[in-house]
């Protein structure tokens, strides 16, 4: 059976895998050949060991391992006979790479072939060479590929070429070894010779200046004569492709010369004339020739300046834009995108063309296409690019709206002239996609109306009338809605009418009518929802005749599935029932936001620090002063950076009014706050977003944020987990409704306590693998508050990962989670992990504290759970 396999031919085989109908067949075919290999490899069978090595590298090609035969292509190698060596050699390039250690065995036997006195045996060697060369082979087989360069048939020195190529290209240093013999291959005659010399050269120019610098000074002139004589070469049908004459030698001379004449003015004018010719005599109507002119032009671009080339060559990729080929056109575009950078002026000759690519049905061109027209935007073709961006928008495929929309934006807030502009524009992309404008868009969009206060009637005038046509447009119904919460009374009375707008007859129902439809859109999410539900609160100040149908509708939510929507509902339906006195003020107009603060924390540095001053004035962000009696919502909204210190009038009017203190708590090593560096400071403004860290009162649940959209928020049990910062910012923000705060109204400070105490160490939790120990301390003046220290200790043998602490308590305490100082909780005692939390009790003195605690821990990649329940904490907390 060994016998009969091993002598089957390479042909009958191919012709057994072939017939396998299954993969399991073509197995069982492959496993008998192999081991049939294996048994001759073994009985040392040098008969078929060209045949077995053949069939080998049919199998390696069909993807099954074929190790066991590599040293049988080591023995061919060393075989005396050419049709050995070449299986030989072939099953060498095929089987081995360089990452290979046998490969160090075949360095003799190649080295003894590139001396042989068989030129074909020597080009085989020199073939496989430049194929699995590694650099140590390099080092030891350089001198004879560097005299093969000078050898006497041509044939040879083409390959010693390539294999110099290999050599110089894993070990750089061995290029100075070869910058005479591959000067010398620039003279020769032999195509084939003269373009492997000519890459060899490039090759050089890239891993040695010493080779840069000697080609440059020796060889341009005759590398130009070269390239002419090509361009003007009678008709050779052995090179022509296409009517073409030799398009390869072409290329490969432009990328020599691209290299030799960056950056060097004297070379660089010595190839001018020839890269013209080349630019105006080659065919454009051809595939060969445009790849010749494609190179022409890259190398014009690269070489030092000169402006009528320049100005040909971007001419040149203008007309490959008009080319119907998709590959000629998106390599134009590239090839663009880097011109703009040298002559901007002649590339926007070709906009209209450009922008013609945008509207392309092939979405690669489209993409690449519209990148290269942002670039090309300034401050005087804003306007008609825009439009023609716009226009398309409203055309262009669903996929491709997404970029289109994001480089739109981009280019109206980079290059506005004028906010009415600015405006008009962004009202048109949020009415035409506002389903793929990014949220920071329509927040900065928001920031501009608020500044622009001329603008304001005009503003809400024209996105009632877009939210009648576009009401699916999300983005455009927020920003609606909050301009119809804001400014809804200018839009009633057409305050601020500009000349190029006709009147709007709208009722104060009409209004109203807008934010219920965003309302009950059963397609909006919960962030414009709660929008809606803020701007009907206000609206409900604003037209005091539609205050019972806002009621209506705001108590409509009161049995809301959506737990946000029910909690504002509550919320705001006890602000219009039981507090109309404060109504008024709590609902006013926002501040004006200062563009350049949110301008700054859009790009992620720290804000401006915002400071008071003694409690009688506030400093918004953009210079305003209010006066202490400023809109309860205003003091909300900056709570979370600056604490409002109680003095003589505003403080001690909000503290007597909801009954909480006010006062700044000194931040403590280990339990600093988080900073709201990275949070949108439109996000004060819009009652949205990710939720502040909770201070000391809970007063911003009047108009509290919108947590995150996707995960529901439990107001009683709220989970807050050292892996979670927005569950973390929910839990403490919303751990006690302002409902109760306002329906429990009067003054109710509490009386300051000597917080002195010393608190001993406490065991909160023990089992037999995990044991929590808190410490206690108090902040000064605030005995509400308990900072603790959990320690975790592990104590088993086994290293605990992926280790997860999470707390949950009742509505009548607030929780802050830190994050952990680690995750991994080292074995048997040998360390810890600490979390800081911060508990506040607003029933101090009445109930005590209780924490329900969960932890997660990994233990050898297997899942742990461990839950308690904490209810004897010292009383005195």
């Amino acid at each position: 059976m060994n016998s009969f396999f091993s002598g089957t031919r390479l042909r009958d085989m191919i012709r057994a895998i072939r017939a396998c109908k299954t993969a399991a067949e073509e197995r069982a075919v492959v496993r008998k050949e192999c081991a049939a290999i294996r048994t001759s490899i073994n009985e040392n069978d040098q008969d078929y060991r060209h045949r077995n090595l053949a069939k080998l590298m049919f199998i390696h090609m069909l993807g099954y391992p074929t190790h066991f035969g590599q040293m049988e292509c080591l023995k061919l190698i060393a075989s005396a006979g050419f049709p050995e060596k070449r299986i030989g050699y072939l099953g060498l390039m095929l089987l081995l790479d360089e990452r290979q250690e046998v490969l160090m065995l075949v360095t003799n036997s190649l080295k003894q072939d590139l001396n042989h006195s068989n030129q074909y045996i020597v080009g085989l060697a020199l073939c496989a060479l430049g194929n699995i060369c590694s650099a140590e082979m390099a080092r030891d087989l350089a001198p004879e590929v560097e005299r093969l360069l000078q050898f006497r048939d041509p044939n040879i020195r083409k390959k010693a070429a390539l294999c110099s190529i290999r050599i110089i290209r894993k070990v750089p240093d061995l290029a100075e070894n070869f910058i005479n013999p591959a000067a010398a291959l620039l003279k020769e005659k032999h195509h084939g010779v003269l373009i492997t010399g000519i890459q060899l050269c490039t090759d050089l120019c890239k891993v040695s200046p010493e080779a840069l610098e000697f080609l440059r000074k020796k060889h341009t002139e005759g590398l130009v004569r070269t390239l002419k004589d090509v361009v003007n070469s009678p008709y050779a049908p052995e090179y022509d492709i296409a009517g073409i004459a030799d398009p390869f030698l072409h290329v490969r001379l432009l990328k020599l010369l691209r290299a030799l004449g960056q950056g060097d003015a004297d070379a660089s004018d010595a190839m001018n004339d020839i890269l013209a010719q080349v630019a105006t005599k080659t065919e454009s109507n051809k595939n060969a020739g445009n790849a010749i002119l494609y190179e022409c032009v890259e190398t014009i671009m690269s070489i030092e300046d000169n402006g009528g080339l320049r100005v040909l060559a971007i001419n040149i990729l203008g007309r490959f834009l008009s080319n119907r080929d998709n590959n000629i056109r998106y390599v134009a575009l590239n090839m663009l995108m880097k011109a703009i950078t040298v002559d901007a002026q002649a590339v926007q000759r070709h906009r209209a063309t450009i922008l013609e690519c945008v509207k392309d049905s092939d979405a690669s061109i489209r993409k690449r296409a519209l990148e290269l027209v942002y670039v090309l935007v300034n401050e005087t073709n804003v306007k008609p690019l825009t439009k023609e961006l716009i226009d398309y928008l409203e055309v262009s495929d669903e996929e491709f709206k997404g970029d289109l929309t994001a480089k739109i934006c981009s280019i109206v807030e980079k290059f506005s002239p004028e906010k009415i502009w600015y405006i008009d524009q962004m009202l048109k992309v949020l009415a035409e996609a506002g389903n793929f404008v990014k949220d920071e868009v329509w927040h900065a969009l928001i920031v501009v109306i608020s500044n622009a206060s001329d603008l304001h009637g005009y503003t809400v005038r024209a996105l009632y009338k877009a939210f009648q046509t576009s009401s699916e447009q999300e983005s455009l119904v927020r920003v609606a809605v909050w301009c119809i919460g804001e400014y809804g009374d200018m839009l009633m009375n057409n305050v601020g009418m500009l000349a190029i707008e006709d009147p709007v007859t709208v009722t104060e129902s009409d209004i109203v009518d807008v934010v219920e439809i965003a309302l009950k859109h059963h397609a909006l999410d919960l962030t414009t929802k709660a929008m809606a539900l803020i701007a009907l609160l206000k609206l409900s100040s604003r037209f005091p005749s539609c205050s019972e149908r806002i009621k209506d509708i705001i108590v409509h939510h009161k049995g809301s599935l959506v737990l946000e929507l029910q909690q504002r509902s509550l919320e705001f339906n006890s602000i219009i029932e039981k507090h109309q006195n404060i109504r008024s003020t709590l609902v006013e107009r926002m501040p004006i936001l200062d563009e350049a603060t949110f301008t700054t924390r859009r790009a992620g540095s720290l804000p401006a620090a915002v400071s008071t001053s003694g409690g009688a004035s506030l400093n918004l962000p953009n210079g305003v002063v209010k006066p202490s009696t400023a809109p309860l919502v205003d003091l909300l909204d900056l709570s979370d950076d600056v604490p409002a210190a109680p003095g003589s009038s505003g403080g001690d009017f909000l503290q007597d009014l909801l009954g909480v203190d006010l006062s700044p708590a000194p931040t403590q090593s280990g339990t600093n706050q988080v900073q709201k560096a990275g949070t949108d400071v439109l996000l004060d403004l819009l009652s949205i977003g990710v939720p502040p860290v909770q201070s000391s009162s809970s007063t911003t649940d009047i108009l509290s944020p919108i947590q995150n959209e996707k995960s529901p928020i439990a107001t009683l049990d709220a989970l807050s987990s050292s892996s979670s910062p927005s569950a973390q910012a929910t839990s403490s923000a919303r751990a006690a409704p302002m409902m109760d705060l306002l329906d429990g109204f009067g003054p109710s400070p509490s009386k300051p306590e000597n917080n002195g105490s010393v608190y001993p160490p406490f065991v909160a939790f023990e089992s037999s693998s995990l044991r929590i120990t808190f410490n206690f301390s108090k902040q000064p003046g605030n005995p509400q508050t308990t900072l603790v220290q959990a320690t975790f200790t592990n104590l088993t043998p086994n290293v605990f990962t992926d280790f997860i602490f999470q707390a949950a308590v009742p509505k009548f305490l607030q929780l802050h989670l830190d994050p952990a100082s680690s995750n991994i909780l080292p074995a048997s005692g040998n360390g810890s992990i600490t979390q800081n939390m911060r508990v506040t009790n607003n029933q101090h003195g009445k109930k005590s504290l209780v924490m329900r605690t969960r932890i997660s821990y990994k233990i050898n990649n297997k899942d742990t759970l461990e839950e308690g329940h904490i209810n004897n904490f010292p009383r005195e907390l």
